[in-house]
């Protein structure tokens, strides 16, 4: 069991998104799901046997969805890495991720997905170039980088090389 697990908050989505996630990760899975009782039914205003919560895993982490109403949103100040080992997988995540997001927030590798939810879809290979000990190269990169909605690896490495 994970230490600390994202419990994400939705409206009435839970059970939809989580299904949503596990699909996009080849090695998602859907666990427990709770139920509203009749208990509470004064503070939460949910209609028993509504999904309370739905526990997922994908890539070995564990999350809870919640439905606990419209009272909070997500915002960009949190957001999920994914971290891809070349321009396949970028283009995969991103694919289906983005599908029905919000395109107007997309902006260097970020992108938030039809529920809300931010997500970073990162090649590994951009944090190495970002790291190089060269400024002058890692700076290529980040200005070419600064420039993309979705990060294209072959153009990171044009950026680097060509001073």
């Amino acid at each position: 069991m994970n230490k600390i697990v994202p419990c994400l908050w939705f409206d009435n989505q839970a059970e939809a998104a989580a299904k949503f996630y596990v699909s996009v990760f080849k090695d998602g899975k859907l666990g427990h799901v709770a139920r509203y009782g009749k208990e509470g039914f004064e503070i939460h205003h949910q209609p028993e046997g509504t999904v309370l919560t739905v526990e997922f895993t994908v890539n070995g982490q564990d999350f809870t969805a919640l439905n606990g109403g419209p009272i909070f949103k997500f915002t960009e100040a949190v957001s999920f890495q994914v971290m891809c080992k070349d321009q396949a997988e970028v283009d995969y995540y991103w694919g289906k991720l983005g599908a029905g997001g919000d395109p107007q927030a997309q902006q260097c590798g970020w992108l938030k997905d039809k529920y809300g939810l931010s997500w970073q879809i990162v090649p590994t290979e951009l944090i190495t170039l970002l790291r190089d000990k060269d400024a002058k190269k890692a700076g290529r990169v980040m200005e070419a980088m600064l420039q993309m909605k979705k990060i294209d690896v072959a153009a990171l490495r044009r950026a680097y090389a060509n001073g």
